[in-house]
């Protein structure tokens, strides 16, 4: 049982519920108190005022009544007293506490000059004030009142309860409003970050098939966007790694099933030991031996250690050597070479590697163009776009294109994928091991290249092979 309240204590919807209704508790409760202060003084400032008012009024009613009697015995009478000090009672704008209403009789006392009492209380109240009474520059009483400050204390407790019991009444009111609202959000955030953890938790166990929900357009929901995003890369990646062993299997089985089935058949004496069956070994070993650089290329480049010692040089003039040597090898395959290499560009680059780059390319374009064929190669100079950031020189763009058989438009995105093919024929002789293009690919990006498929002109395959150029 303890497991689980800890569990349900722990959980972020909780903690959230509680950190929104202590807010929410604490921010209406301070400006309840913050009103409350001001009513507070403004009401107290308003008593001050009426009573001053109303004191010079009682007092301006006494004197000329005095005068009109000529002395105070008509105010001896408790009824007179009273007439005069109600009719000059303010109208009640505001609620008054108890003991706080200043239009009581009993709480004034008006005395002659010898301080004799005419009316009101036996004696004077404790805090009670006297104000002179003038007729002619001569003083002829005073009168006796509360200063509103003992009008307040004299309901002070009164008062207190009653805001204390207001104030309660508020803050369980907000408390309550607050409990819901909070609840909802709670919920509902933690409803969205459970989805998440639980997409996570599978996740992890190797479920890259999980997908979340995304509603809306908020954080959460473009994070759910990237857990998908993520969750499709690692399926992939999975979906790669296997394809990727299962295919690397069949090209390491294939060459040495063949130099098995040659070396028992010597053996056995089928076959003699001449220099033709030994050349046959030694092509199926060299056909090995290129298959591992390649894959240590690949792997090189994976982990980031492909060396390419790069340094200033004319890509128009390496491009133009390479093309040369590989000119006869493809006339060979019924391939005409045609080039366009007429810009002077210079590139930080590897001359070997390029070199390299280029085979693979020509490879590619000899084991996959019907024969007769063409290949045109060109030397273009591109300009920075705004992408590429301020100061970047532009490209220099090797554009290389063959003739038929073309690719499928949505083939296009997937040829520098490992050991793939677009032919389901696993054909050596003519599907090769599906590691050039990744290898071409490998290399351009280790002179921060690009490398861009799309359909020639010529009806098959163009590659454009996009270099920094190196800044003057």
């Amino acid at each position: 049982m303890m497991p689980a309240v800890t569990a349900w204590r722990s959980r972020l919807s909780v903690r959230l519920f509680v950190i929104l209704l202590l807010t929410n508790v604490v921010i209406g409760g301070s400006i309840y108190m913050f009103i409350s202060h001001s009513m507070d003084r403004g009401f107290a400032e308003y008593l001050e005022q009426t009573q001053q008012e109303r004191i010079e009024l009682i007092s301006s009613d006494l004197v000329s009544a005095y005068a009109a009697e000529g002395n105070w015995d008509w105010m001896k009478s408790r009824r007179n007293w009273g007439r005069i000090v109600h009719s000059q009672a303010p109208p009640d704008r505001f609620e008054m506490p108890p003991g706080a209403n200043i239009n009581r009789p009993q709480d004034y006392m008006l005395r002659d000059t010898r301080g004799q009492r005419l009316n009101g209380p036996p004696r004077p109240i404790p805090g009670m004030q006297f104000k002179d009474l003038i007729l002619d520059g001569e003083k002829i009483g005073e009168l006796g009142y509360l200063p509103v400050s003992e009008f307040l204390r004299r309901g002070k407790d009164q008062y207190l309860e009653r805001q204390s019991r207001n104030l309660a009444t508020i803050i369980l009111s907000s408390t309550f409003a607050s409990l819901l609202a909070a609840a909802g959000i709670a919920w509902w955030l933690g409803h969205r970050v459970r989805d998440l953890a639980s997409g996570a938790s599978r996740l992890s166990s190797g479920d890259y098939a999980t997908r979340l929900p995304v509603r809306g357009r908020d954080e959460l929901s473009r994070l759910a966007g990237d857990f998908n995003a993520l969750a499709q890369t690692l399926e992939t990646n999975r979906d790669s790694r296997q394809r990727w062993v299962s295919d690397i299997s069949h090209e390491l089985r294939t060459p040495l099933a063949v130099l098995k089935g040659e070396i028992e058949a010597m053996q056995d004496g089928i076959r003699p030991m001449s220099q033709d069956s030994l050349g046959s070994l030694e092509q199926e070993v060299d056909a090995l031996n290129r298959l591992v650089s390649d894959l240590r290329l690949l792997a090189q480049s994976d982990a980031g250690t492909l060396e390419a010692w790069r340094e200033p040089l004319e890509l128009d003039a390496q491009l133009s050597d390479s093309l040369d040597d590989l000119r006869g090898w493809l006339e060979d395959s019924g391939l005409q070479l045609e080039t366009d290499i007429q810009l002077p560009l210079r590139v930080q680059g590897d001359m070997q590697r390029l070199h390299q780059l280029w085979s693979n390319l020509a490879s590619n374009t000899r084991a996959y163009t019907d024969s007769p064929g063409k290949l045109k190669v060109s030397l273009l100079r591109e300009a920075a776009a705004p992408g590429d950031g301020a100061g970047h020189p532009g490209w220099a763009v090797v554009r290389w294109e063959d003739s038929s058989p073309g690719v499928p438009e949505a083939e296009l995105a997937h040829l520098t994928e490992r050991l793939y093919r677009v032919e389901n024929s696993r054909n050596r002789s003519s599907g090769g091991s599906g590691l050039g293009l990744s290898i071409a690919s490998a290399l351009v990006s280790a002179h921060d290249g690009q490398l861009v498929p799309g359909q020639s002109s010529l009806g098959g395959l163009r590659w454009d092979i996009r270099l920094p150029l190196l800044s003057t």
